[in-house]
């Protein structure tokens, strides 16, 4: 037994805090705000917030979170949900380099993993991620390429009937939903008829469907739309990843998009979504090309960009169809020594220092980099943003990748960033609503009935904090960098991490 006593309870349900002891007897919550105990082990958390463990809804660490992850632990993260935006590093049938070339660039690992299916994941899960729950999505990417390779065209009836048995099975075995990437290929290819029958076996597992949607640009409100019809058509419960509106000149599409979405959630459709707390997003160079162009994978794609009428084909869609201006697009990770000092710099000031055009010198990065240059975007108002966070629809998620550079500060920062600056200096939650947010909101989400709130009977996952120290100290240049203000992280009852008398 131990007791942590003098502590500010937050218990996740976004109720007001209140100051009260809690009891944590073999791995579980026993009692919270008890007015007597017998003698045990006690901590003083005078001054301290005791919160339940953060979730993150949203994260791509799909390979590292079984080594515990020490830049998720540091923020208070008790468990991820893993397999988003159509990436999963499961299945594959035969060998798994197809899949490897399809995920590396979002996983963060070229080579060296891969699960034939879900129930392999989910057992290396259980043995070796001792320190984090790990929660995995299916991904529809990873579905398809297992399928049919790295083509965008329609899938057969035989093959989605493949796909729909591997989907079946991924659910049954634990995953806890199903995700899709319509912006990436080759999920970019699937109909509207492929999407229905896949959510209709989501709907019938009650499982959870997480999509990153095909614009959050000028076509955001028509894919608002398509994900709103699709979980009206199917009943599947709709996740819709990482809303925003991208690009200064689509800033005024987000009043649209959030009406649509409240309207659907007025009819009874089980509509949230989920964003980041910050302005800038980031992902792979490649979604600013046009998808044709991606059709067949890196190798197909190389072809293309050394066919010179092709290439410029190329550069002028993407010069008319990007959202973001190239000065509001920087690198961020890189795999060799040539380019190794690119990262932090943006694609307009390469391109000056090359003199050559912006658009082919973002081609060229391709050819010298094999299709695999991570970027970090500029991509929504402070407004929009603020927006966002606030509406009671929302949880807020990382959306955190690791690259071979410097990764997105939201990697190692979002949670004290959430709790700090957003929360306790902008004043733009209450701390009881942001911890909601990131507590009992994503654990409803995935269906999780014992986490996500301090309370009696409730597994003992705990984070304990400073609420007036709280801060992220990571930046876009300097991005790994220890948050403050985490004091203990507890998962199952035992210290998984801590600072000073807490340390594990």
């Amino acid at each position: 037994m131990l007791l942590l006593k003098n502590g500010l309870v937050v218990d996740g349900s976004g109720n007001p805090p209140f100051h009260g002891p809690v009891l944590i007897d073999e791995g579980m919550i026993a009692e919270v705000d008890i007015h007597a105990v017998g003698d045990c082990p006690s901590m003083d958390c005078s001054g301290l917030a005791i919160a339940p463990g953060f979730i993150d809804l949203h994260s791509h660490r799909d390979l590292q979170a079984l080594d515990g992850g020490a830049e998720k632990l540091r923020q208070g993260v008790t468990g991820e949900v893993v397999g988003n935006c159509g990436f999963s590093p499961f299945p594959f049938d035969g060998d798994p380099r197809t899949l490897q070339e399809f995920a590396s660039g979002i996983l963060g690992k070229p080579d060296g993993w891969g699960w034939s299916n879900a129930s392999n994941y989910l057992r290396a899960v259980e043995t070796q991620s001792t320190k984090m729950n790990v929660f995995p999505l299916v991904g529809h990417g990873s579905l398809r390429v297992a399928v049919a390779g790295q083509s965008q065209r329609a899938l057969s009836s035989l093959e989605l009937d493949r796909v729909a048995g591997l989907l079946d099975d991924a659910l049954s075995s634990g995953c806890c939903g199903f995700s899709t990437g319509l912006m990436y290929a080759p999920g970019s290819g699937a109909t509207k008829e492929e999407l229905e029958r896949l959510c209709r076996i989501v709907a019938r597992r009650h499982k959870l469907y997480a999509t990153h949607m095909r614009s959050y640009s000028a076509g955001l409100v028509d894919a608002v739309r398509e994900q709103l019809d699709l979980a009206r058509a199917t009943g599947c419960r709709l996740q819709i990843s990482h809303l925003q509106a991208a690009g200064r000149s689509n800033w005024h599409l987000q009043q649209q998009a959030l009406d649509e979405i409240e309207m659907a959630n007025r009819q009874g459709v089980d509509v949230e979504f989920d964003i980041y707390p910050y302005q800038c997003g980031s992902t792979v160079l490649t979604q600013w090309l046009p998808a044709w162009a991606l059709e067949g994978g890196k190798a197909a794609l190389l072809e293309r960009l050394s066919d010179k009428a092709t290439r410029s084909k190329i550069a002028r869609e993407m010069d008319r169809t990007s959202p973001q201006s190239w000065s509001d697009i920087t690198i961020s990770g890189v795999g060799t020594a040539k380019n190794a000092e690119l990262p932090g710099k943006t694609i307009a000031d390469i391109a000056s220092a090359r003199t050559t055009d912006p658009a082919e010198c973002a081609l060229d990065l391709l050819v010298e980099e094999e299709a695999s240059v991570n970027v970090v975007s500029f991509n929504q108002s402070r407004e929009n943003l603020r927006q966002l966070l606030t509406h009671p629809l929302c949880s807020v998620i990382s959306d955190g990748f690791h690259v071979k550079g410097k990764a997105h500060p939201r990697l190692y920062g979002t949670f004290p960033e959430l709790l700090g600056n957003v929360t306790r200096d902008r004043g733009w939650l209450s701390l009881s609503e942001a911890v909601h947010k990131i507590t009992s909101k994503p654990a409803r989400r995935i269906g999780l009935v014992n986490r996500g709130l301090v309370t009696s009977g409730h597994c003992a996952d705990l984070t304990i904090f400073d609420p007036a120290a709280i801060q992220s100290h990571s930046t876009y240049e300097d991005p790994d960098r220890e948050p403050e203000g985490i004091v203990a992280v507890v998962k199952d009852g035992g210290v998984v991490y801590g600072r000073g008398e807490w340390a594990a």
